[in-house]
């Protein structure tokens, strides 16, 4: 009886250990696996640094959205000011009397401050490169007249956009 429960001893023994064994197995497996794809990272990340460095931009942009003046009044107000200086520009607007001269000076200080401060330019040598105005959104609203009648009535917006450039 004691030569049986050595045997069974024994085997209980071996039997632990290729359990152990099977169960360290995966845990293993587990760990390379883990591995590979630290290292596919980092090869992402030496790839993410071997391409090419984006150029310095050299023109900042900005853009109000359905401005409530009609393009054709902020036209007259925009051809004044194409192709000067930032502050010519907002000086003549300052003095001008229309409609459209409080959004449009608006959005020239909005594209200089995006140059200066996104794009690090030099705000001394700033120029209106490009301004123009498209038409925005048209609301159709009724105008009531005489016997019961009505007429309609069409209010514009405008989209201005500018963009500035370093001289």
């Amino acid at each position: 009886m004691a030569e049986e429960k050595k045997t069974t001893v024994a085997e209980e023994e071996k039997a632990t250990k290729k359990s152990a064994a099977k169960k360290a197995a995966p845990k293993k497996e587990k760990e390379v696996k883990e591995v590979e794809v630290k290292e596919s990272k980092k090869e992402k990340k030496a790839k993410k640094v071997e391409e090419p460095v984006k150029p310095t931009p050299t023109e900042a942009r900005a853009t109000a959205r359905d401005v409530r003046v009609t393009p054709r009044k902020v036209r007259l107000v925009i051809d004044v000011v194409r192709g000067k200086d930032v502050k010519e520009a907002l000086g003549i607007l300052g003095n001008l009397n229309k409609a459209a001269s409080l959004p449009v000076a608006k959005l020239i200080k909005s594209a200089a401050a995006n140059a200066t401060n996104n794009f690090g330019l030099d705000e001394s040598r700033l120029y209106i490169a490009e301004i123009y105005a498209n038409d925005g959104i048209r609301m159709k609203r009724y105008l009531p007249r005489a016997k019961g009648s009505a007429s309609g009535l069409v209010k514009r917006a405008s989209n201005i956009t500018v963009v500035v450039k370093m001289r």
